[in-house]
């Protein structure tokens, strides 16, 4: 194996933490990437990693010589990006992890594939906290703050939230005028799959935030379903904007209490520094940006947290 080759599976090892997982990324046996690791260290004359019957880790002089590598891999990533990007669309599997109410971004989704046919997208929707190197995802797009340093990040668009109900449900119980009102309605609840936790209704009078005990009438893991309760009249919800502004348009749903109404969010598009040069994932980047927020800051390295 040519010393390219050594550094590709050393980059993969490092990455993974794990041989197995290293070896199945390179279709090569696990004990193919240990036996050209150690030809790595032997010709270099230090040891990269600890070694365990359970795990591995990277010795100081690895995680120096890890950065090194990646970016030696980004030049040439980039290199090979410039020398092609005449010769034709970018082509290749994309493969891409989005939050559930990802379903919501599809009319990005399907205007990328329209402008990339070649780009075969693997979509996975899940709300769960992915690992995007042993998982082997290129890019992850999530809601909310994150803080892994070893990740490059992008804003691909804000959100709102609003305050919805349909318009049976106030003709029945009466629209609240103001937050404490919403003590004596049917209150439907997102709360977070990754840990069990509700979803705060930020609810603000002169800028200071209110603390209420809300009634817990339904309390789901996904956005859809309370979309759907809301419309049928089973109560009042805190949704982001996007997911129902369809409902907000033609009077299914009606907002109530904007005024109090603070909480904003935001989408990020996170990918490993590996992959920072990527042809396919800096375009699916730049496109999902540009059909959610066009004017966007360029990528950052996130500072750690």
């Amino acid at each position: 194996m040519d010393n390219f080759g050594q550094l590709n599976v050393f980059i993969q090892a490092a990455e993974t933490r794990n041989f197995t997982l290293a070896g199945r990324n390179l279709g090569i046996s696990s004990s193919g990437v240990g036996k050209a690791v150690a030809r790595l260290e032997e010709r270099l004359g230090v040891r990269l990693f600890h070694r365990s019957t359970r795990s591995i880790a990277l010795t100081p002089e690895g995680e120096v010589f890890l950065e090194r590598c990646q970016r030696i891999q980004g030049e040439i990533a980039q290199a090979e990006a410039e020398l092609t990007e005449g010769q034709g669309a970018p082509r290749g599997r994309l493969r891409v992890s989005l939050p559930l109410v990802g379903m919501l971004m599809m009319p990005a989704l399907t205007g990328f594939m329209r402008a990339y046919p070649c780009v075969e997208l693997d979509l996975d929707f899940t709300d769960r906290i992915v690992d995007l190197i042993n998982e082997g995802f290129d890019v992850v797009v999530r809601t909310g703050e994150a803080s892994d340093s070893q990740l490059i990040t992008r804003t691909l668009g804000t959100f709102g939230h609003r305050l919805v109900g349909a318009p049976a449900y106030f003709a029945r119980h009466g629209a609240p005028a103001a937050p404490e009102d919403l003590l004596g309605h049917a209150c439907l609840h997102h709360k977070y799959p990754a840990t069990g936790k509700l979803a705060p209704w930020r609810l603000l009078r002169d800028g200071a935030e209110l603390s209420l005990d809300l009634p817990r009438s339904v309390v789901a893991s996904t956005i859809e379903p309370l979309v759907q309760m809301a419309e049928q009249g089973m109560g009042v919800a805190c949704l982001p904007d996007y997911a129902v502004h369809a409902q907000l348009q033609d009077g299914r749903l009606v907002p109530v209490l904007d005024p109090y109404v603070a909480h904003r969010g935001v989408f990020r598009a996170l990918w490993p520094q590996s992959r920072f040069n990527s042809p396919k994932v800096k375009l699916f980047v730049d496109f999902l940006a540009g059909a959610l927020l066009p004017a966007q800051p360029s990528a950052q390295r996130l500072s750690a947290a």
